[in-house]
């Protein structure tokens, strides 16, 4: 087969870079080591920034996420029994998110592709990019108990933290930044209505916790535990009773307790690769960074990589012109590393950490007082929360 461009990962960078690039006229084939089912049994983010809003609608893929998104102006944190409203929307000059679940956006983007009759390959094995670095860069894979072969002008790397597309770099061609901390997410996820109207994040002496929601029926809990829990040793009664413990008694009251019908331990991790792109192969989403998810960023981080990706495609294709591939890395990892910043001061910010001490106990909570107090510190967390410029 040959194609232009060959996109590695149908999750939603994949599909959305593969969206404008069928709507721009750029040929494109995606491949992907599982099948649809299984990517959209992936249970994802939730907090969609404007820009990947707009870019949706860029798409011609919003119409459902326009439908049934829900827009918030604001958020809660909740801290010694009492909630401090943040208000994107005043802060920031009317910018706003909007809670969409990612596995809608995945599989409203999987329709269009399907609408559109582009090739797309699932249950491919082995995938692999060659020869990247010369001129007629390729991808290998097996199906059906034969091996394949892609042509392509470009590859692009959608994959994810652990697909093929990194490792097949030289190692000394890239350089890996990492911090893993040392407390995981229990999420829990049920079909109950959302204990508050706003998501609320909460800082407690037992631990954090976030209530967000999917829908206006479906909501998400998380509780910051040890790294060496087990999500076994968690009934749906413990969580929900550890869950309102650490809240609010006025949110506690209105959380609806009901049966999850999806419980998982998520660890947390900063991750960036430097540099995103090495000859004909680029590296987009979490194939390049991870984002502990306090911050909300890790599938808007990737919604701007597409943005920068695509503008220089679509250059290279139109004017003729490598300028926008050729600043692709730089300007993708000068906004990656300011959404890493704001997400690890998020995660310090709002965790507790067991091996503080009394003075980082008292750093922290001074941190958090400051910005609840400030004005200027709450402007600087809306900017950041509703999204960097692209």
């Amino acid at each position: 087969m040959r194609t232009q461009v060959a996109i590695i990962g149908s999750g939603p960078s994949g599909l959305l870079l593969g969206r404008l690039l069928t709507l721009a006229g750029i040929d494109n084939i995606i491949i992907d080591r599982v099948d649809r089912e299984y990517i959209l049994g992936r249970v994802r983010a939730g907090v969609l920034e404007q820009g990947m809003v707009n870019m949706m609608r860029e798409a011609q893929a919003s119409e459902k996420l326009d439908a049934e998104g829900l827009p918030h102006d604001g958020f809660e944190i909740a801290l010694n029994g009492g909630l401090h409203h943040i208000d994107l929307h005043g802060l920031t000059g009317g910018k706003r998110v909007t809670i969409y679940g990612q596995t809608e956006v995945t599989r409203d983007l999987m329709d269009k592709r399907e609408a559109d009759g582009v090739t797309t390959i699932y249950d491919a094995q082995h995938v692999t990019p060659r020869e990247f670095g010369g001129k007629n860069p390729w991808i290998s894979y097996e199906k059906d108990g034969a091996t394949h072969r892609i042509d392509a002008d470009f590859i692009i790397g959608c994959d994810g933290f652990h697909g093929p597309s990194r490792k097949a770099v030289p190692p000394k061609a890239i350089e890996t930044f990492e911090r893993v901390y040392p407390f995981g997410w229990l999420g829990l996820l049920a079909d109950v209505p959302p204990a508050a109207e706003e998501l609320v994040y909460g800082k407690h002496a037992r631990g954090f916790t976030l209530c967000s929601m999917r829908s206006k029926t479906r909501s998400r809990y998380y509780l910051q535990v040890p790294l060496t829990d087990q999500v076994e040793n968690w009934s749906d009664d413990a969580f929900w009773d550890e869950l309102r413990r650490r809240l609010p008694e006025q949110v506690a009251d209105a959380v609806v307790t009901g049966p999850s019908f999806e419980k998982s331990i998520a660890p947390l991790r900063s991750f960036v690769a430097e540099p995103m792109r090495f000859g004909k192969l680029f590296l987009a989403g979490d194939a390049a960074h991870i984002v502990p998810p306090t911050g909300a960023k890790g599938l808007n981080l990737a919604a701007s990589d597409i943005r920068y990706l695509f503008d220089g495609l679509r250059e290279h294709y139109a004017d003729k012109s490598p300028a926008g591939l050729n600043a692709y890395s730089e300007r993708a990892l000068a906004r990656i590393w300011k959404a890493e910043r704001f997400s690890w001061w998020m995660t310090t910010m709002l965790h507790t950490f067991a091996e503080d001490d009394a003075f980082g106990r008292r750093i922290h909570d001074a941190e958090l007082s400051y910005t609840l107090s400030s004005v200027a510190a709450r402007t600087a967390l809306a900017e950041n929360y509703v999204g960097l410029p692209y």
